[in-house]
């Protein structure tokens, strides 16, 4: 009776007001592992979880990279049958493994970085296999002491050489895998030379499966779905100036406060960062491009080289919008009544520069020559010269009116808002920088105008059909005197 009354045994706390609380016994050791166990699988499902929605997001937005991962199945898969068939196998033995090995490296997501590793793999394997088996013979004349010293100096000298070719910018743009290759496989062939008997034998295995790997691998990626370099480089030129004009019409809205939506303005002012960060990707792509045949409307000698140009043009505008985007956020401002005057001239000029912008991204998407694109240079070129004028004539305007007297009554009738109460300098130099930023992004933009026009004339773009040719019209002069 008394163990059944300790059992039982509660602590109570008296509260004032007549209430009283149960202590609740601690959980023990085993209670405590529970509960950090429940706590680490929660967050590890937690993380799964983001894991997938990322994966799930990233598929739907752009569904050729699932596609791309089906096509890598689907070509491992046929290339094992060499493997799992046993006339295959019988014919190729364990070096089917090279064709296995091959597909999983040289598999790419477009079509031209694919054709970039077949074609270096199959040409570096061919020159390395050939060079290693002629001094393999040489070594063999040469008697069993000899033999390995004639091995091992020749490994030195033409693995040292294929790895200082690396370094030459040409070569490694465009033989980079290729010589990492070579090297790879003279090695091999020269130190299994050594002790192999069927050297011939051997080489012609691992020629052939590599061969097979890469048919394959191009007979699939181009037949299901294909993705091209090139087309990937020509989209991403057209979407880079849509961005450049969005974000150079973002910037100037913002500094001179006209109606336009907060976020809408703030989503248009980053577009140039996407410019800026974008060198790496066209130069790889424009790499890859070459080695793609005709498809489309690019022939096989397409001068992509040319779009480079065009995106180099295109960095030097983003870098002065930047510029002129540090110029919101300056803590220095220049007077309203300033900003006001010179905002009609300001909102002019970035509009024709824009319309050049818009019409060069016309011309890139469509490939055909535009039949205005020399009124609107003119018409930017036009508006930029009066932008000039106003702020040539800005000492005069605004300072005469320091003076006071006479001359701030005259600076006031020739229409200076504010003279009655002059800035001081200080403040007129950030209005002064923002206009000479926008005289310096129309001159370039001369400069993406003059790149577009000689990829029309190397690609052979079409005219176009609607409009007349216009007659002496000024297109290249840029004001260039700011």
């Amino acid at each position: 009776m008394a163990n059944k009354a300790s059992s039982r045994l509660e602590w109570r706390i008296n509260v004032p007001g007549g209430t009283s609380k149960v202590l609740e016994p601690e959980s023990g050791a085993v209670g405590k592992i529970w509960v950090g166990l429940k706590g680490c699988m929660g967050i590890i499902v937690w993380k799964v979880w983001r894991v997938l929605e990322n994966a799930w997001h990233i598929g739907v937005a752009d569904p050729r990279k699932v596609i791309h991962c089906i096509k890598v199945g689907l070509a491992l898969s046929i290339v094992s049958l060499f493997y799992y068939m046993r006339p295959l196998y019988d014919d190729f033995g364990g070096n089917a493994m090279w064709a296995v090995m091959t597909v999983v490296v040289v598999f790419e997501y477009t079509v031209g970085a694919t054709f970039y590793k077949c074609i270096n793999r199959v040409i570096a394997t061919f020159l390395a296999g050939a060079l290693g088996v002629g001094i393999h013979l040489v070594a063999e004349q040469s008697g069993d002491q000899l033999k390995p010293i004639i091995l091992g100096i020749s490994v030195f000298l033409f693995a040292s050489a294929a790895t200082f070719s690396r370094f030459i910018p040409s070569v490694k743009a465009r033989f980079d895998y290729g010589a990492m290759i070579f090297i790879l496989t003279f090695s091999l062939v020269s130190v299994s030379g050594y002790r192999v008997v069927e050297l011939f034998e051997l080489a012609h295995m691992r020629l052939s499966t590599i061969a097979i790997g890469t048919s394959l691998c191009i007979l699939v990626t181009m037949l299901f779905c294909p993705v091209w370099a090139g087309c990937e480089l020509h989209h991403l030129i057209h979407q880079n100036m849509e961005k450049l004009a969005d974000s150079f019409d973002g910037c100037v809205t913002e500094y001179f406060k006209e109606n336009g939506s907060e976020e809408d303005l703030k989503k248009k002012m980053q577009g140039y960062k996407c410019v800026l960060n974008s060198k790496a990707a066209e130069e790889s792509m424009a790499n890859f491009a070459r080695w793609e045949p005709t498809h489309g409307r690019f022939n096989f000698r397409h001068p992509w080289k040319q779009y480079l140009k065009i995106g180099a043009s295109l960095r030097n505008c983003a870098y002065c919008i930047e510029t002129l985007n540090s110029c919101i956020s300056s803590e220095i401002q220049a007077p309203p009544c300033l900003r006001k005057h010179f905002s009609n001239k300001c909102m002019k000029a970035s509009s024709y520069s824009i319309n050049v912008l818009k019409e060069l991204a016309i011309t890139i998407m469509k490939m055909k020559k535009s039949s205005n694109i020399d009124i609107k240079v003119a018409e930017m070129n036009f508006a930029v010269e009066e932008l000039v004028d106003a702020l040539k004539s800005l000492p005069t305007t605004h300072f005469i009116a320091t003076t006071g007297g006479e001359e701030s009554t005259k600076a006031k009738a020739e229409g200076v808002e504010g003279s009655e109460h002059p800035s001081p300098i200080i403040k007129v130099l950030p209005l002064v920088k923002v206009v000479s930023l926008m005289v310096e992004i129309a001159t370039r933009i001369g400069g993406v105008v003059n790149a577009v026009k000689e990829l029309a004339r190397l690609a052979e773009f079409k005219a176009a059909k609607d409009g007349k040719p216009k007659q002496n019209q000024p297109t290249d002069k840029l004001v260039s005197d700011h």
